[in-house]
């Protein structure tokens, strides 16, 4: 059997269970400002070349050393961002009940945002922060702004939220997603005060499932990654770990844990996830190229392609339904290699469509794929 067709099978049987499944999303926030480089400007408006790929781009960087440049950024579309919304977002859609917790606006909740945070009954801590995502065809490069969420730690949840209100939230969930670590500074002592503090008030659930996303750790120091990567793994003893990764960032992490570099292949992807959960000793490691994904856990590998899409509408978002993909697939009891599929699937529509799909959507989708 094929893995579309598993996974419609095992949908089909499973689906209806996730209307009862909750699920806490944060807990960062941004104002994505899509823009495409402009290569060649014939008029005003649309009339425009723009640079195709992140190669050309570094080559006109380039060119203006010694010199200067003026590049101009054509705009797409401003839209809710951050990791933490854009995942929320898409579980919400696919069927979850989702709560959200992040930076939405500090006095009041920002006007790109007001739906969602009406959607989610959101607890908004800080104003978002703001990225210009310039997007090429073969990824994407974000500028980000995150001074606002420096106020983000431990001590302000407390003074916000409320210890009392924090552990009936992690009491009531059957997910748990913490995302964005790179652009948050103070995320790890918060994690820390989730585990002294939080979990171990909260009623116990052995199957609840805690996602956590890196996003790009190249700028944060090696003490700081490793730090972190060990604070997830303490988390197993209040539910199972989910650790989702670009391959950037899964040949980011390998290296950093002392592993030999392998080049991209299926085997070795496996490879790759599987050595990295047994050393930070979490229940599954997720590594999702462009192209496809691989999943590891005790029980052993599993591979999916994924449904290439050469000429995406949009790419800011892609991983984080992706994530949203595979996590609301796990709540729902589908196998690793169906949770694969459903989850580049998720990630294939996003960027076909420009918007987050529903599990009908999905389902069309995987049989027309």
């Amino acid at each position: 059997m094929n893995h579309q067709k598993q996974t419609l099978e095992e949908l089909q049987r499973l689906a209806p269970a996730l209307t009862t499944k909750k699920a806490l999303v944060g807990i960062d926030g941004f104002v994505d400002k899509i823009v495409h480089p402009v290569a060649q400007r014939n008029g005003p408006g649309k009339d425009f070349t723009r640079i195709e790929t992140i190669a050309d781009f570094g080559a006109r960087i380039s060119s203006a050393a010694g010199k200067s440049a003026n590049l101009e950024w054509a705009p797409v579309v401003d839209k809710l961002g951050g990791n933490g919304p854009l995942m929320a977002n898409a579980q919400r859609c696919l069927g979850a009940q989702v709560r959200y917790i992040g930076a939405l606006g500090k006095d009041s909740v920002h006007p790109l945002f007001c739906e969602f945070a009406a959607l989610t009954e959101a607890i908004t801590l800080a104003d978002p922060g703001v990225t210009h995502a310039a997007e090429f065809k073969d990824g994407k490069i974000m500028f980000g702004s995150t001074g606002s969420l420096e106020t983000i730690t431990f001590p302000f949840l407390l003074q916000q939220i409320g210890l009392e209100t924090l552990i009936k939230l992690f009491s009531e969930q059957d997910s748990i997603s913490m995302v964005n670590w790179t652009m948050i500074p103070y995320l790890s002592e918060v994690f820390e005060g989730f585990l002294e503090q939080v979990l171990p008030a909260a009623n116990a659930n052995p199957d609840r499932l805690f996602f956590f996303d890196l996003a790009d750790p190249e700028k944060r120091s090696r003490e700081d990654l490793l730090r972190v990567l060990k604070i997830f793994g303490r988390f197993e003893q209040f539910g199972k770990v989910v650790l989702g990764l670009n391959y950037r960032e899964a040949e980011q992490v390998d290296a950093l844990l002392g592993f030999e570099p392998l080049p991209k292949s299926e085997a070795n992807l496996k490879t790759q996830a599987s050595r990295i959960r047994e050393a930070l000793a979490l229940n599954t490691v997720v590594v999702h190229p462009i192209e496809c994904a691989v999943c590891a856990n005790a029980e052993g590998a599993a591979y999916a392609e994924g449904p290439f899409c050469d000429n995406p509408k949009i790419t800011t978002g892609a991983g984080d339904h992706f994530n949203a993909g595979f996590l609301t697939a796990r709540l729902m009891g589908l196998s690793p290699e169906a949770a694969l599929t459903l989850a580049v699937a998720t990630s294939g529509f996003y960027v076909r469509n420009a918007k987050s799909p529903t599990l009908e959507d999905l389902n069309t989708f995987i049989q027309s794929w």
